[in-house]
Formats: structure tokens, C-alpha cells, sequence
């Protein structure tokens, strides 16, 4: 978890398999986000799914897989945030993140994408990206806790 995550380089049908592991495993978690290390590949690989509308949790979640992603722009705005991490159960802390970002990468065959994300799915990206990089959120919090079953946290 602490060593940076090696560039894909080849798209081949077992990344396409990792890929469908690392949703299954984040779906049951239940998690908003997994990073390839975390399942103990040390690729860059992240899948993301969130609520379209952060104030309906029953709106459709959209899925992103991406390969090889790389935070590219990140407004100056930043704010700050709960964040929790299914690699450190039980805790969680306050961290600082930019508003928005521009990431770009590769979907699962290789194809370039670009990604305009603000909010919190802004949010979940750059937890992500940072376990790629060797980062944990207790790295960047402010204050690391552990939750009351009141306190609703979404986990990655």
C-alpha cells in the first residue's frame, strides 16, 4: 500500500478481470472506490461509483474504470472533507481536497479519457489516485477518529 503503483502497459483480458474483481470487491464492501493496490496489484487501476445526485441515494450510480489515471488540473478552491478508507476499517478523518479536478487516463482497452469532476466524486478520485501513489487518507487528515453509529461516512 505504500510503494507506487506501476503504469499499465499492456490491455490484455486479465486487466479487463482485475477490473470486474475490483468492482465486485468494491460492491460488497460496499465502497465508493477501490485502487488496484489495495486488492494487492500494484497497477494503476482505479474503479470509482457514486450517486449521480449526491442528495438522492437512490439515483442511478455511475461507473468509472480507469487505467493509468493522472490528476492533470486542480482548482485552487479547496474544501475540506470526511473520508474513511476500506484499507483502515474503523477509522476515519478530515482531509483537504481540491474542489475540482481534470484527470485523464485510459479506459479498460486502452482508449484516452478525460474527466471534468467536481465535488464529491472530485473527492473519491484523488483518494483514490493517492493509494496509487503510496498515499493513505491518514497521511493528508487533519484529525483521524473513530466513527459513532450515527456519524454516516462514505468509505472507499
Amino acid at each position: 500500500m505504500r510503494r507506487k503503483a506501476k503504469k499499465v502497459t499492456r490491455f490484455t483480458p486479465e486487466l479487463k478481470t482485475l477490473i470486474d474483481d475490483m468492482v465486485e470487491t468494491m460492491r460488497e464492501a460496499p465502497g465508493v472506490g477501490l485502487a488496484a493496490p489495495q486488492v494487492g496489484v500494484q497497477q494503476r487501476v482505479i474503479v470509482v461509483e457514486y450517486n449521480e445526485d449526491e442528495e438522492d441515494e437512490e439515483s442511478p450510480k455511475r461507473l468509472y474504470t480507469i487505467v493509468n489515471p493522472q490528476i492533470v488540473a486542480a482548482s485552487e478552491e479547496t474544501v475540506m472533507g470526511i473520508e474513511g478508507c476500506l484499507s483502515v476499517p474503523g477509522l476515519v478523518g478530515e482531509v483537504e481536497r481540491h474542489l475540482a479536478v481534470v484527470v485523464k487516463g485510459q479506459d479498460a482497452r486502452g482508449k484516452p479519457l478525460k474527466l471534468d469532476l467536481s465535488g464529491w466524486v472530485a473527492r473519491i478520485f484523488q483518494h483514490e489516485i493517492d493509494h496509487l501513489d503510496g498515499v493513505m487518507f491518514t497521511d493528508r487528515a487533519t484529525k483521524v477518529w473513530k466513527p459513532s453509529e450515527e456519524e454516516e461516512i462514505y468509505i472507499d
